[in-house]
């Protein structure tokens, strides 16, 4: 919020009129939606995570009836986002994250009114509205508002496995090339930025326990996505269990999907 109003305040060489009113911390980034990735294989990446104990929730299909998105349900607001591999071949790996936000019309006022050019809002083809922008680094950051009647919406208190290994995306870490420009991008998005070890750390003001941490990109560096474990030891036997090659280091646990993506479950004290 203090970020927001400093923008408000370097902003007001403008006509007042023009500039509109930071929405309230609740009509802002709430969490994280989804994570999104291309794969080699949808349904072998759907196995993998079968093994963690994520389901399937539903899928958008092309005009012809390809399989255009597969969507993964970790709990009813967070969800894994598949994409296929293309012809000729894309990038395989991290594609996006999306942001659930209380109010998007509201917040995309807000940022166009300070300089923030996010794609118009649209209702998407889940049902729900949607908005862009990219980062410094090219990668899409979307905003997304659930609505009644949606895809999500329609799949409430459906697909929760039983066995999941964390009913929770924490957040991810991420690998970037310029630590300077990527935190200011996500504080001039409302976000909060502490740096600890040479790392950044950000959260938002309505979701406190979001962990998003940027850490400078070398070569062979990907991203991680973080879920809380109450117990790691617990979780690293039950992915064995599964059939997969987990590894525990004390209290985190990594897992890798059949393309390498990297799944770390992190153990947290309950209530934290």
């Amino acid at each position: 919020m203090m970020r927001w109003m400093g923008m408000l305040a370097l902003g007001c060489s403008l006509p007042i009129a023009s500039v509109a009113q930071p929405p309230r911390p609740d009509a802002g980034v709430i969490g994280i939606a989804h994570i999104a990735f291309r794969v080699t294989n949808l349904d072998r990446e759907v196995a993998f995570l079968g093994k963690l104990g994520y389901e399937k929730s539903f899928a958008i299909t092309g005009s012809t009836g390809q399989v255009m998105e597969v969507f993964v349900k970790i709990n009813d607001r967070q969800f894994i986002e598949l994409y296929p591999q293309t012809n000729p071949p894309q990038p395989l790996g991290w594609m996006h994250v999306c942001y659930e936000v209380g109010d998007l019309n509201s917040l995309y006022r807000f940022y166009d009114s300070v300089g923030l050019k996010l794609l118009y809002v649209r209702k998407s083809g889940t049902g729900n509205l949607i908005s862009a922008i990219n980062d410094p680094e090219g990668r899409i950051t979307e905003f997304s508002q659930y609505m009644p009647g949606s895809k999500y919406a329609l799949d409430e208190g459906q697909h929760l496995g039983s066995d999941r290994a964390s009913t929770e995306l924490m957040g991810f870490d991420m690998p970037v090339k310029d630590g300077a420009a990527d935190k200011e991008f996500y504080t001039d998005l409302g976000f909060e930025a502490n740096e600890e070890n040479g790392n950044i750390r950000l959260t938002a003001p309505a979701a406190p326990d979001l962990h998003i941490e940027l850490r400078a990109a070398h070569p062979k560096a990907q991203p991680q996505f973080l879920f809380p474990v109450a117990d790691a030891r617990r979780a690293e036997a039950q992915m064995r269990d599964a059939g997969l090659n987990a590894v525990r280091e004390d209290k985190l646990v990594f897992v890798h999907d059949p393309d390498d993506n990297i799944f770390v479950f992190l153990e947290l004290p309950r209530g934290r």
